[in-house]
């Protein structure tokens, strides 16, 4: 038996310095009113997630001072990609005129997002084999 609690002790402690934390930093909010969607992808084809579902965890904040920011932690070592949405008005969706997002949206590794510019998880996804810290500047189209 101690043998047992031993070593589900020990396979504890090395699941846990292989878990990562990411940190995540939303910056050029235009204002502080409702929330900021941190959407953190890990499979080929889950981005573009136009309807919010595919992500593989997920967290809404509040902005402060014109920033917010979402800690992702016990994330094994992997690929890893971040959308961002300013849900300004809090309804839990990107509002869009005719095509384009009326609120600000941002994506890893993206600068900017436009009709001949649309994500994909390869290009937007990253390797976290340490805790990380990145930041998403916010776009308003």
């Amino acid at each position: 038996m101690k043998k047992l609690l031993f070593s589900l002790g020990l396979l504890a402690i090395v699941a846990s310095a292989q878990a990562k934390t990411l940190t995540v930093v939303a910056t050029g909010l235009k204002s502080d009113k409702g929330k900021v969607q941190f959407s953190l992808y890990n499979k080929e084809g889950s981005i573009p997630d136009k309807e919010l579902n595919k992500y593989f965890k997920m967290k809404r904040v509040p902005i402060a001072h014109g920033k917010a920011w979402a800690v992702f932690r016990n994330l094994p070592r992997g690929r890893y990609a971040v959308s961002v949405f300013h849900d300004e008005n809090d309804n839990r969706k990107i509002d869009k005129g005719l095509v384009m997002p009326t609120e600000g949206v941002g994506l890893s590794n993206y600068p900017s997002i436009n009709l001949f510019h649309l994500p994909d998880f390869k290009k937007a996804s990253f390797p976290l084999d340490h805790d990380k810290t990145i930041r998403i500047h916010v776009i308003y189209l």
